[in-house]
């Protein structure tokens, strides 16, 4: 087994920009109907400083890999069967749980889909801040409450409602507070998942608004989890598209939105309304995301493809980089395998 400085060397040497970083990581749940195959050798970097959008359907495993990185799934019935997860030069996959309570916090955090829930009914908003202050930046009460009203004023929420409960909050509000306890000690990496997803769209912009601004004043980086690929385009320097537990593209912003190259990709910007477009219905994806229960041994987008080739059946494709940082999982894309029509 590697020794700690071997692991962070090994992250080193390979990535010298990230702060975080996944390799081949596969994830399984155990149920009594059988193994779900969740996350399938998913790759992933986050750069110091950079907003990756993770994109993809329900059930894709994009909530898997977020839990993965924090070491938050539930163990059992999940279980990582292989991969590794750097995180700021450390493999976290070999801290004990008590090592983990003292990174989650301070180098990461995470902003969960349902405020509603993230929160502790029980107790007051102040409270919920300054618990994750004193936990981890060794203050006393009165100096956390001063930190945690200071972090209330930065998501836009007056003072005066320090010491309400989560309950006389509306569900914007409610966020606000849960991304003030995510930055409360300036962790290094954010994972947002889906964060405006509850929320109406006048919220979702605010929203957006703060966690562009929070970015950029203390230079965190963020991989934010989203259907939406207007949340995307708004607010992410990279964007990673996952099908069935898989990345099936990845690239910049503007290589993915310029040219979508997997179908599914392709697919899902077909299937976005257009302002400008009179039409009766609109384009979506047929069928239905392949059976993580039951995957097939070729590509799992296969029966939902319309460019589908027979030869499709006969293997799985790697990844393949059509230019510097945008890669795409398809068999058209590979050499002499079909062209690039």
């Amino acid at each position: 087994m590697e020794n700690n400085s071997e692991s962070a060397l090994k992250f080193s040497e390979a990535s010298q920009d990230c702060i975080a970083e996944v390799r081949k990581l596969v994830v399984h749940y155990e149920t009594p109907d059988g193994i779900v195959e969740a996350v399938n050798g998913v790759n992933l970097k986050i750069a110091k400083g950079e907003t990756v959008g993770l994109v993809g359907e329900t059930g894709a495993g994009k909530t898997t890999i977020a839990l993965s990185i924090m070491g938050l799934l539930p163990i059992p019935p999940s279980n990582i069967i292989s991969g590794e997860i750097f995180v700021d030069g450390e493999d976290i996959r070999k801290k004990s749980e008590r090592e983990m309570r003292d990174i989650r916090g301070s180098q990461m955090s995470m902003v969960f889909q349902d405020p509603m829930t993230a929160l502790n009914p029980t107790m007051k908003v102040a409270d919920q801040i300054a618990e994750v202050i004193k936990l981890h930046r060794n203050l006393n009460k009165k100096e956390a409450a001063g930190i945690a009203m200071e972090m209330l004023k930065t998501v836009g929420i007056p003072p005066e409602r320090y010491y309400d409960y989560p309950h006389q909050f509306s569900g914007g509000m409610k966020q606000r507070v849960v991304i003030a306890i995510a930055l409360a000690c300036r962790p290094k990496l954010v994972i947002a998942d889906e964060p405006t997803t509850a929320l109406d769209v006048t919220i979702q912009a605010q929203i957006l608004d703060l966690l562009r601004n929070l970015k950029r004043d203390f230079n965190t980086s963020v991989l934010l989890i989203t259907h939406d690929f207007g949340v995307v385009a708004e607010l992410c320097d990279r964007c990673v598209v996952i099908y069935a537990g898989e990345v099936v593209e990845s690239g910049s912003v503007e290589q993915v939105f310029d040219n979508p190259c997997h179908p599914f990709t392709s697919g899902l910007f077909a299937s976005l309304p257009k302002i400008g477009r009179n039409v009766r219905r609109l384009n979506p994806i047929k069928g239905l995301m392949a059976n993580p229960m039951d995957l097939p041994p070729y590509c799992s987008f296969y029966d939902r493809c319309d460019r589908h080739m027979e030869n499709c059946k006969e293997s799985d494709p790697g990844l393949v980089e059509l230019e510097p940082g945008h890669m795409v999982k398809c068999l058209r894309f590979l050499p002499g395998e079909g062209g690039t029509d």
